[in-house]
């Protein structure tokens, strides 16, 4: 039996003001009176548009209005239930000693193809072999990537908890369960998933278990050939390692930028190697140019009104290790090595990424900018090297020296760079604490640090030294 969706709606907004909406109250204002459970899977499927959340007793309630908390995002390891998902898949299609023998050998040969093919920048392919092998290598570091990007928009208050998301190349679902694992229970969420190879028929199984108000729609369409409109006004817009796989990343994000809520936030995230971080970055400084009306909300802020950095932008975030999941862990030591192979060539618990955060609305994550009067412009470094200088700008990586006997560096920028630029700490007080201490993306002021050119990096060294001062500005 069908149901009256106008009265439905109708009906739903005049109870919702006075007490739960009750499909067993629902139906008697109803048109031919269509049986309650009819009318519950009818209120589901309007529930997000209503602003309703499904309760336990199966009644329906305005979702909270206030946007969501932080909710102290920092994964030890994948959880079990997600890690129990990976390995039943792997049963159902190998066996249960999946990693050993010929199943074993193909799932680490197409890990070391995929590998290989990212590092090449190369295309990806994905049948049902390879999506396993996705999920076995990615899920957790993909997984914990995400939440710690979502905690840089949840702690300006600018993660509704009614929220409705697209994620393009969703892949095996890491993004998907971070996204779930992070929101509030009471958070009213209707997700969009848009993959169109085999990764999908994981993504379905991993989506199998989320909540009842995390609806969940899997759009098994190219990103070229899907419309971003028919989800809908997106509160949260998600490329999760997939910009390099597309072929005119650009043209793409682009169009699907219109389809984001005036106050909603597109995230680009990337492996933190050489090739996808930088190709990242590209698309980010395309799409937000000093004129245009999308911003960067973070980490690469312009610092300097009407520039824009022009770099490498080789930069990337650095989390804690997770602990090794029991299906990578079996992988890995069912794998034939020479004597003096080590160990964890299948393990990738190394939590390193590249990110960034566009906003159609301008809003920007420290508002702070610099002034031509009181700081030093990088874009004009090579005219004042081996002078002090003062300047404002944004750590872009923990700390890269080589080795534990080498000087601290790390890399920054403020929005005008051509080059890279480091502070490279030779001697450490009181007065320069907060490099070291200063988050990824934080807007650091330093007062008195030697401009020095190193030829052999084709970058600029900013030499911090004891007298050097550094004050966390905003984190």
């Amino acid at each position: 039996m069908s149901v009256d969706r106008e009265a439905l709606r109708d009906t739903a907004k005049y109870l919702r003001n006075a007490r739960p909406v009750d499909p067993d109250e629902v139906y008697e204002y109803l048109p031919d009176r269509p049986h309650p459970a009819v009318v519950r899977t009818a209120l589901r499927e309007e529930a997000f548009d209503l602003g309703l959340f499904e309760r336990d007793d199966g009644t329906f309630v305005p979702v909270d209005d206030e946007p969501v908390d932080p909710p102290g995002w920092a994964p030890e390891a994948l959880p079990a239930d997600h890690v129990e998902t990976v390995e039943d898949l792997l049963f159902e299609r190998y066996g249960l000693d999946w990693h050993e023998g010929e199943s074993g050998d193909a799932l680490r040969e197409t890990v070391d193809r995929m590998k290989e093919d990212y590092y090449r920048g190369r295309r990806v392919e994905y049948d049902a072999d390879a999506a396993l092998a996705y999920a076995v290598y990615h899920q957790p570091d993909f997984y914990a990537a995400v939440g710690y990007v979502l905690d840089r928009l949840a702690d300006r208050g600018l993660l509704p908890r009614r929220l409705r998301v697209l994620d393009v190349g969703a892949g095996t679902g890491g993004p998907a369960l971070a996204l779930h694992d992070y929101l509030p229970d009471d958070a009213l969420v209707d997700y969009h998933a848009l993959e169109p190879s085999a990764n999908a028929d994981v993504l379905d199984e991993v989506l199998a278990d989320t909540r009842r108000n995390f609806h969940t729609t899997v759009h098994r369409e190219t990103a070229e050939a899907f419309d971003p409109d028919d989800a809908g006004a997106v509160d949260l817009l998600l490329f999760g390692n997939v910009l390099s796989e597309l072929a005119d990343p650009e043209a793409v994000v682009d169009r699907y930028l219109d389809a984001v809520a005036a106050d909603g936030s597109c995230v680009l995230l990337a492996p933190a190697d050489l090739e996808t971080s930088t190709g990242m970055r590209r698309v980010e400084r395309a799409l937000t140019p000093p004129d245009g009306d999308t911003s960067v909300y973070a980490p690469d802020l312009r610092l300097w009104p009407g520039d824009a950095p022009d770099d490498r932008g080789w930069s990337f975030e650095e989390r804690r290790d997770l602990a090794v999941p029991s299906f990578q862990r079996k992988l890995d030591e069912a794998a034939t090595r020479a004597y003096d192979e080590e160990p964890g060539t299948y393990v990738n618990t190394d939590v390193k990424f590249s990110w960034a955060v566009l906003r159609p609305d301008g809003e920007r994550r420290h508002p702070v900018v610099a002034g031509a009067e009181r700081h030093h412009r990088m874009a004009e470094s090579e005219a004042h090297v081996t002078d002090r200088v003062n300047l404002l700008c944004v750590k872009l990586s923990a700390n890269l020296a080589p080795h534990d006997d080498a000087n601290p560096l790390f890399k920054v920028g403020d929005g005008s760079e051509r080059l890279e630029h480091y502070l490279v700490l030779t001697g450490e007080s009181v007065l320069n604490r907060d490099l070291r201490e200063a988050p990824y993306g934080a807007v650091l002021s330093v007062e008195n640090v030697l401009v020095l050119w190193n030829d052999d990096e084709g970058a600029y060294n900013l030499v911090v030294d004891k007298e050097t001062v550094v004050d966390l500005v905003a984190a």
